[in-house]
């Protein structure tokens, strides 16, 4: 809403510019502008104004050019402003907003370029690869229920999966007395290089919150700002190696089944509704049960390797679950599209995020 408002704000902003313009060319009279301006400072109104109506669709679509177009803009507006001060003098209050907002987007952008950076490194890594078909024979050693999996998600006779992408929204919230923060998240894993990057824009009491977590070679952390500049949350060490390394797996088990055939997954037990697996990085081995329904849907992944913080500020590792349902078709793959994730503390169970799934893609390139 708020991205809304600044963008009608900076719209109108930008065609009162074409007042100039117009007084310079057709000689209009406007009681706006008293003093005479030349076509040479015509043309100068009419660019800053074309300059703000570009900003906009590049500021809503995330382009990371948008701060610069606006710090242009608003250099040459001010100009004007400055020439003609007594008729214009209040636009540089709206100059001084547009100003301040393209700052901070500027922050927002170098925020993410870590992440940005990393994603285009794994993207090199696995650049040219051309990943074999999934076939019933890939799978034949697996337990049936995984089996079934594969087949009603839709993973058979397509490529391999060595990465994919996943396009969130949902909710947030720290602790259970507070207040629920919408977000919208972007995430790409990367299977054989065992990564993953998860970027998150949420907004509390109306303040932007960036954050990023981050599981490359082995480490992991997890950075949350506001404003994405004041940090309020950082974690990083064994234990955060851990939690994310069971997320990893998570990951491929709830939005890329296909993938279940990596030789590092190991089946433990296998009942009628549900397996127990364990995933193995390195020196970190984390294991979960998967519960299935009658049509072979997975429905709920609970590890108890996660850790998680008590009241205290200490971590201990206790079940952490990711119920799944409401299964719908997503690039000829069908997959579950709302999932939630709760840790079950000894006084009863604290639902800490909801994600609806936007977008899947798998083998991605950019």
């Amino acid at each position: 809403m708020l991205k809304a408002i600044f963008l009608l704000f900076t719209l109108v902003h930008g065609l009162i510019h074409f007042i100039g313009y117009a007084k310079a060319f057709n000689n209009s009279s406007t009681i706006y502008l008293t003093k005479m301006i030349t076509k040479p400072w015509g043309v100068v109104w009419l660019s800053t104004a074309v300059l703000f109506i570009i900003m906009i669709p590049a500021c809503a679509l995330k382009k990371g050019s948008w701060p610069y177009i606006a710090m242009i803009a608003v250099a040459m507006s001010q100009l004007l402003i400055v020439k003609n001060w007594d008729d214009a003098k209040y636009g540089t209050i709206a100059n001084i907003v547009i100003l301040a907002v393209a700052i901070m987007g500027l922050v927002f952008i170098k925020f993410k370029s870590t992440y940005k950076q990393d994603v285009k490194a794994g993207l090199l890594l696995q650049k040219n690869k051309t990943m074999p078909l999934l076939n019933e024979i890939d799978i034949k050693d697996l337990p049936l229920l995984i089996q079934k999996y594969i087949r009603l998600t839709g993973g058979l006779e397509k490529p391999q999966v060595q990465n994919f992408k996943i396009n969130l929204n949902g909710k947030i919230r720290s602790k259970k007395e507070s207040i629920w923060m919408p977000l919208e998240s972007e995430q790409y894993n990367f299977i054989p290089i065992t990564s993953r990057y998860f970027y998150l824009d949420a907004v509390m009491k109306y303040m932007p919150v960036k954050g990023y977590h981050r599981l490359k070679n082995g480490i992991s952390s997890m950075d949350i700002r506001l404003f994405a500049l004041y940090q309020v949350q950082y974690a990083t060490g064994p234990q955060m190696a851990i939690s994310e390394t069971v997320t990893f797996f998570n990951d491929i088990c709830c939005m890329a089944p296909a993938a279940l055939i990596d030789k590092r997954i190991k089946w433990l037990e296998v009942y009628d509704d549900k397996v127990k697996a364990s995933f193995t990085q390195d020196d970190i081995t984390v294991s979960a049960w998967l519960y299935f329904n009658q049509k072979g849907e997975l429905i709920n992944f609970i590890s108890y390797d996660r850790y998680a913080e008590t009241s205290d500020g200490s971590l201990i590792q206790m079940k952490w679950s990711t119920p799944l349902r409401d299964y719908k078709d997503m690039h000829n793959h069908r997959l579950a599209s709302y999932a939630e994730t709760i840790y079950t503390y000894p006084d009863g169970d604290f639902t800490y995020a909801t994600f609806s799934v936007i977008d899947v893609q798998y083998n991605v390139t950019k």
